[in-house]
């Protein structure tokens, strides 16, 4: 016990002593300022401490100065309008109600309880108000006409609100009312302090989408004010409106922003009704106008034409140990016939996960070579590039072609030596990553470039990599995606490219059968992995994160890997994520590849191109956390063998709406336009494509699944206005996108 007291103050001594002689960097200051942290101990520079040393005097501290108030920031109305997008008088007119509430009646509020579940408006006298502490801080208002009493509880309230609401005030209040604990209840209601007999609006009122700081009254009055200022002329001829049975503008837009009390309101919500109709019309006849004088502007550059299918061409499709399919011979063709054009071709290449995209791509690729030209293809991450180039070096090099591989992580002097290649011209195709893109990569002869996984790279990326060619000539352009984009969706945000889709997979593909399965049955999983690697087959397990997040409690892949390597003894466990230096990596891939590594546990890099024909099974833990697009890309990496494949989706119950539904639809399909069809149908077009995709906003108004004859209509009114040769003509395309565009036109630029 002696011997325990006696080493318990020698090493708390010794702590002691390291903290006051080495003290953290912020005691230091304290220390210069001779400010000690403990007063029982003194430290002036290396002197030793005792527990016998006494008390220092401390001397005084000054009061810190009070900081001066910084002053209040004041934001104008204009600035929050502006953070809206609304910037202009039509800006605010075309800024229509998102919903619609009926205050044009009143209900007692006995019919409003037995009618309850909806939103109704009520009229009473507050009767009681008072602040609340238990459970938590809240204002309890109780109010009562002839026929009964209702609670409305506001949970966030400011101090005004509880004098504006006093006894004897008469109060209308709409909310959805819900019967709790205390009886007829309405929380967070909206309200207004009236008097008896206060007249009721005569129309609908709106409700639009709004920001911070903005109200719905402020909104209404900046909307009317602009409404008197703006030019009402109509932008479309009376014939097309007749032809077409469409509103007038006019008329349309004033029925929507103040609708009369008789209209059909089932019709104004589902924005079926004809002012809602002419609405959709003109943003989509915007929408295609732009993209349509896009692909004209195009098409008026200058582009090298690439004729010649040569020798080097006819060679690599001999060698080719397996026949093209059809669609990819059809595709191919399509390509073929744009790069003999005198302006540059912009087509984006199509087709599920392991459709072959590669091979029709490095086809495309001996094209320009033959015709005398560089190629170039930049793929989004290194293992997806350097894939590439493995596979297609191994078919061009034996012909003759000199490839040039070109990333971040290269050494300065192979870097060097790959620009030189370069920009001498000896490099006839290079493959890369963003790299590529960098000011000191100079081209001799841009020919044709290639954007794999297009979908991974911004608007600009992608065009930094098109003007690497001669400034007289643009070079031809072919985009990549194993994220298949609907039709719909294609016409309207793509209209100004060539879409080819190669919607056949090649022979001998085994079917992935997929299941959804609760992460508590993870040790049933753990045996299929293991038997699974008996059977000489290779397994991927996906992971969300690398590391722990106290956000998200999700299974990290080193835990994973670290739990996975204790499990299975017996197999070689693999990890590979995106913090590993491309050397580790590629190192750790390579082994995969080999099939010396069973199991590899990674995060989604690998989520696009890598190609291991042996990995049968695919696990994904906290599968509902990932989009419906990715997992169709994460269950793209199995299945490229003979042998049927196994996607596993580990899933934390109980699930959400939209997280079930992903499941389901990967249960159900292996289809990936069904799958993008789908994903669309949950997330909309917006998250969808993303902003950086598009290069301008989506559509506001138009719904690309319900209003697909207006689409149709729409590009058919665009090519007419476009094709004729009328001032009049003329004039409605440029008033149409002055109105709707606001004057700045952008390009969808892909």
């Amino acid at each position: 016990m002696i011997r325990s007291a006696q080493w318990n103050i020698w090493h708390y001594t010794v702590r002691l002593y390291r903290h006051y002689n080495n003290p953290p960097q912020q005691l230091r200051l304290r220390y210069a300022q001779g400010v000690p942290d403990n007063p029982l101990f003194y430290a002036s520079g290396t002197k030793t401490l005792h527990m016998s040393d006494p008390k220092p005097d401390l001397p005084p501290t000054a009061k810190p100065a009070a900081k001066p108030k910084a002053a209040k920031k004041v934001v104008s109305t204009e600035s929050r309008l502006a953070k809206l997008g609304l910037r202009t008088d039509m800006d605010l007119v075309l800024h229509l109600p998102m919903r619609y509430e009926d205050e044009t009646k009143v209900y007692t509020i006995r019919d409003a309880c037995l009618r309850g579940g909806e939103s109704w408006q009520v009229e009473g006298v507050v009767t009681k108000c008072e602040v609340n502490f238990k459970p938590r801080k809240q204002l309890l208002v109780t109010i009562a006409d002839e026929t009964g009493n209702l609670l409305l509880r506001f949970m966030n309230f400011y101090g005004s609100q509880v004098k504006q609401l006093a006894e004897g005030t008469r109060v209308r209040a709409r909310a959805e009312l819900k019967h709790g604990f205390f009886g007829a209840e309405m929380v967070h209601p909206t309200y207004k302090v009236v008097n008896e007999g206060a007249p009721l609006p005569t129309a609908l009122t709106p409700v639009y989408p709004s920001g911070e700081g903005l109200s719905q009254h402020v909104l209404r009055r900046e909307i009317a004010d602009a409404m008197r200022r703006i030019d009402w002329q109509d932008t479309l001829p009376d014939d097309l409106l007749r032809g077409m049975q469409l509103s007038p503008f006019r008329a349309a837009v004033h029925l929507l922003h103040y609708p009369p009390q008789d209209i059909d309101e089932s019709a104004l919500m589902d924005r079926s009704h004809p002012a809602w109709v002419r609405m959709k019309f003109d943003e989509l006849l915007a929408q295609q106008l732009s993209l349509k004088r896009a692909q004209r502007a195009r098409r008026s550059k200058g582009a090298a034409s690439l004729p010649i299918v040569g020798t080097l061409s006819e060679a690599f499709g001999a060698a080719l140990p397996f026949k093209l399919t059809g669609a990819q011979a059809r595709v191919l063709e399509e390509i073929r016939a744009d790069l003999r054009q005198p302006y540059p071709m912009q087509r984006l290449l199509q087709g599920d996960v392991g459709s072959g995209k590669t091979v029709v791509a490095a086809l495309s690729a001996t094209q320009a070579i033959d015709s005398g030209y560089q190629a170039a293809l930049m793929a989004p991450t290194e293992i997806l590039a350097e894939q590439h180039f493995r596979k297609i070096a191994a078919w061009m090099e034996p012909l003759g072609v000199k490839v040039a591989w070109l990333t971040g992580s290269l050494k300065k002097k192979e870097k060097t030596a790959a620009l030189a290649l370069i920009e001498s011209g000896e490099a006839q195709l290079v493959i890369g990553t963003h790299a590529l893109i960098q000011d000191n990569v100079l081209f001799a002869k841009l020919g044709l470039v290639i954007v794999d996984e297009q979908h991974r790279f911004g608007v600009g990326q992608r065009l930094t990599l098109r003007n690497k060619g001669d400034s007289a000539a643009v070079p031809h352009q072919l985009m990549m995606s194993a994220t298949p984009i609907p039709r719909t969706l294609a016409m309207t945000y793509y209209a100004d490219l060539e879409v080819s889709v190669i919607d056949e997979l090649p022979p001998g593909r085994s079917p992935i059968v997929t299941r959804a399965i609760d992460q508590n049955r993870r040790d049933e999983v753990i045996a299929r992995v293991y038997a699974a690697a008996l059977e000489g087959r290779q397994v991927y397990w996906v992971c969300p994160l690398i590391e722990e997040s106290e956000a998200l409690q999700l299974q990290t892949a080193t835990d994973t890997y670290m739990m996975l390597a204790e499990a299975l003894p017996a197999l070689q466990v693999g990890l590979v994520h995106g913090r590993l230096k491309p050397a580790e990596k590629q190192e750790v891939m390579d082994a995969f590849i080999a099939g010396h590594i069973h199991v590899l546990v990674a995060t989604t890099v690998i989520e696009v191109g890598v190609d291991v024909p042996n990995a049968s099974l695919m696990v994904i833990e906290h599968a509902e956390r990932f989009g419906l697009s990715q997992l169709h890309q994460l269950r793209g990496r199995v299945g490229r063998g003979s042998a049927a494949s196994v996607c596993l989706l580990l899933y934390q119950g109980p699930l959400g709406g939209v997280a079930r539904q992903r499941l389901m639809t990967m249960r159900e399909t292996t289809d990936g336009f069904e799958i993008a069809r789908r994903d669309l149908e949950i997330r909309g077009p917006g998250e969808f494509l993303g902003a950086r995709q598009s290069g301008q906003a989506m559509l506001r108004f138009a719904d690309l699944e319900t209003d697909q004859w207006l689409v149709d209509q729409a590009r058919d009114v665009a090519h007419d206005l476009l094709h004729a040769s009328t001032a009049a003509a003329a004039a409605t395309v440029e008033a149409h996108l002055a109105r709707w565009l606001g004057g700045k036109e952008e390009f969808l630029k892909v």
